[in-house]
């Protein structure tokens, strides 16, 4: 990779580059996504079974698409005691992580004569979207658990799946297995735009659900976009990104890695570094391309690295820490002598991870905190999936006669003024009583 100081007219080329990839679709895509939409919803079935059965499982039968108990059980005997132990570690610290987010419902009297307060629910049902890749040939466990975990502990009774199935019409044992650690009440073999489109309108089979979340292709997330309003969703995500910034001690080997971690994702995938000292950029590019030689997804990996990657020298780190809010990752990486120094100057990030030995891996996996993450800058103004994804809040309001009438001009003001008298009469109906 070329190393690019900053500020500079090729540095800023190369982050608008990267900055505002967004996500790869045209008219073709979004075309194809919309019929997949309207055709379950109005065939239901039908176009479920026969989009799984073109994509993914030639013989797939409609009764068998939902996961059997049998299935769920053979499923334990075919992992093995070390995924079950990492599996346990995982799920408990996922767990303990998100249970401190649940929010309280409250009441207030403070003002005489008046009632107010606010209930937290939890949506009825919830469906998760887990990615397998073509075949189910890469079965993402850490996704079943980041999206059923926080909606189980949200209080959300009836938590369903939705994955890819292999062309046998099987389920990876190992999703199987973390779905029941996580809670998930059913698992159906559906993927692909077609899987969104039956959560979110409901067939015979597949209960319609009140949020969607969880990764997915350019199909799966065109779709999920297309029905948010109709549905929640936890957001638009594009392509996985890490920015790290590093100062002249980091370790070269460390950083290299860490942005492979994000760059074997797709071809797309942003991986950045910024430093304010020029011999450790040269020597994690050195290291890129030790690293790099020997990975299975090589060619994705170079693919992203050359397209969305950037070594950034800065002046300082002050500039680097700059920079970095304006970029405002989904991952954020602080490899510096003293990182909770800089701690309350990071504005926009997903995820922070901070020091040497904290990288973004831990995070995907057993840190705790969840791993679906804004990006394409979006960190400016959203945030992780939380249980507060799965959770809807209603007011309480109630007035005595004596607290009404002490309000009651004020309302039939503003009333007027937006020119609502039929608002103003429910008011003055009352005061003349």
């Amino acid at each position: 990779m070329k190393i690019l100081q900053y500020p500079s007219e090729a540095a800023a080329k190369q982050l608008d580059r990267i900055v505002n990839r967004g996500l790869a679709y045209g008219r073709k895509e979004l075309s194809a996504v919309q019929r997949i939409l309207d055709d379950v919803r109005k065939k239901g079935d039908p176009a479920l079974i026969d989009y799984t059965r073109r994509f993914d499982a030639p013989h797939l039968d409609i009764a068998d698409i939902e996961v059997s108990d049998s299935e769920m059980k053979a499923a334990e005997k075919k992992v093995d005691r070390n995924f079950k132990r990492a599996l346990e570690r995982a799920a408990r610290q996922i767990a303990a992580f998100h249970e401190k987010q649940m929010p309280r419902s409250w009441m207030d009297t403070q003002r005489p004569g008046t009632f107010l307060g606010q209930m937290v629910h939890p949506v009825d049902a919830a469906g998760v979207y887990v990615p397998g890749a073509t075949g189910g040939a890469t079965p993402l466990v850490s996704s079943v658990l980041m999206g059923a975990i926080p909606a189980k502990i949200a209080g959300v009774s009836q938590v369903v799946m939705t994955t890819p199935p292999t062309p046998d019409g099987s389920i990876s044992p190992y999703l199987l297995v973390a779905a029941r650690k996580a809670g998930v009440n059913r698992v159906f073999k559906a993927g692909s735009a077609w899987a969104i489109a039956a959560l979110a309108f409901g067939t015979a089979t597949i209960p319609k659900v009140d949020v969607i979340v969880g990764p997915g292709n350019i199909y799966v997330t065109l779709a999920k976009k297309l029905v948010a309003g109709m549905v929640q969703i936890d957001m638009i995500a594009g392509p996985s990104e890490i920015l790290v910034v590093a100062d002249g001690r980091a370790n070269p080997e460390f950083v290299a890695a860490d942005m492979l971690g994000q760059a074997e994702h797709d071809p797309r995938a942003s991986a950045i570094l910024i430093t304010d000292d020029r011999p450790l950029a040269e020597a994690v590019n050195a290291a890129l391309a030790r690293q790099v030689a020997t990975l299975p997804r090589r060619d994705i990996a170079e693919q992203s690295l050359k397209a969305f990657g950037a070594l950034l020298v800065v002046p300082d780190l002050d500039t680097a820490i700059e920079l970095a809010n304006r970029i405002a990752p989904e991952h954020f990486e602080l490899q510096v002598r003293d990182p909770f120094a800089y701690i309350g100057r990071i504005r926009h990030a997903g995820a922070l991870f901070l020091g040497d030995y904290t990288p973004e891996a831990v995070g995907d996996y057993v840190a705790g905190p969840n791993h679906v993450l804004p990006t394409a800058g979006t960190a400016r103004f959203s945030s992780a999936l939380s249980v507060n994804h799965f959770l809807k809040t209603t007011s309480i309001i109630h007035y005595t006669d004596e607290a009404f009438r002490k309000e009651a001009e004020d309302v039939m003001c503003l009333a007027r003024v937006e020119g609502l008298e039929a608002h103003a009469r429910t008011i003055d109906v009352r005061k003349k009583l």
